[in-house]
């Protein structure tokens, strides 16, 4: 196997929680000459640059959220109060989203977002395809919700927790087995994203009910089962499954990721591509020169000898 990564692997990176977690952990004295912010950008250089100094991926895409709120999201239109829960965006981040952004592309990196569909589904997308053309993923995020995309030989991989998750890890760590986790987050409802859920259902009770049922489908074809499972309060969790069964299947249209969208970039366009002369300008633009150009130097000419 050559230094450039492990082979048929296809490394998918949820960008937004690595540039919110700069924001809000980094000093937001860091800024460019107008006096600018650039704290989430530098935070979201080093996460970057140590992805691509330890793995060196042969195949890599970041995805982003475009809409930092959600209100632009096909799912608001499904529920209208999804997200709804969300602060605004912090003054100054939407432009050191749009720097992030440009940054993976002088890295020679693919980088993706969309005005109506979130990065979990452009994630869902491009794994998806990765699994149609014989490739494994790796899903670079902290985020649960995409752990449902996790099939035999992917890995869910939490860098700030130094986790990583196979398929057979996923249910113990999360709750349930992937092709189960947009049914389980139905049902114990994503207070992160304001989908309510079923009222009672919890993460153990839920947890149960999806080592019993193999979906929602077969939760509520065989309701009747429920009361009589050793769980605390059967009868109860039986009769509000009941009473929110509308509520449960759309809560799962909210939860459920997308993995069919047009206009993601190809396989062959994940591969990376030589690192852009420009960067040296935009990092001097951006304040960032004197701290990151070492380590971009560095990634450049590994780039170039992977690519020989």
């Amino acid at each position: 196997m050559s230094p450039a990564g492990k082979a048929g692997v296809v490394h998918l990176v949820d960008a937004s929680y690595f540039v919110f977690r700069a924001y809000h952990s980094l000093p937001a004295h860091l800024a460019d000459a107008d006096g600018e912010p650039t704290h989430a950008l530098f935070g979201f250089a080093l996460f970057l640059l140590d992805l691509l100094d330890g793995v060196r991926p042969e195949r890599i895409a970041v995805a982003f959220d475009e809409s930092l709120g959600g209100e632009a999201s096909y799912r608001n239109s499904i529920y209208p109060a999804y997200k709804a829960n969300r602060e605004a965006a912090p003054p100054g981040l939407a432009q050191q989203f749009a720097h992030c952004r440009e940054l993976c592309r002088v890295l020679g990196l693919a980088e993706c977002a969309s005005a109506r569909y979130e990065a979990d589904d452009l994630i869902g997308t491009l794994a998806a395809a990765a699994r149609a053309a014989g490739l494994k993923s790796v899903l670079v995020t902290r985020d649960k919700d995409l752990a449902q995309l996790v099939r035999e030989g992917d890995v869910f991989w939490d860098p700030a927790a130094r986790a990583r998750y196979g398929y057979e890890e996923i249910a113990a760590r999360f709750g349930a087995l992937p092709e189960r986790m947009a049914d389980y987050l139905a049902l114990t409802g994503d207070p992160v994203d304001n989908v309510p859920g079923v009222p009672g259902v919890g993460p153990k009770s839920a947890a149960r009910l999806f080592a019993e049922f193999a979906s929602l489908e077969d939760l509520y074809g065989n309701l009747g089962r429920v009361a009589r499972l050793p769980i605390r309060g059967a009868a109860r969790l039986a009769r509000s499954l009941a009473a929110h069964e509308t509520d449960a299947y759309l809560a799962r249209s909210l939860t459920s990721i997308v993995c069919d969208l047009p206009g993601v970039p190809s396989l062959d366009e994940l591969r990376p591509r030589a690192v852009d002369p420009a960067i040296g300008a935009f990092l001097e633009e951006r304040g960032l020169s004197a701290m990151l150009r070492a380590r971009v130097e560095r990634v450049a000419m590994r780039r170039l000898g992977d690519c020989a």
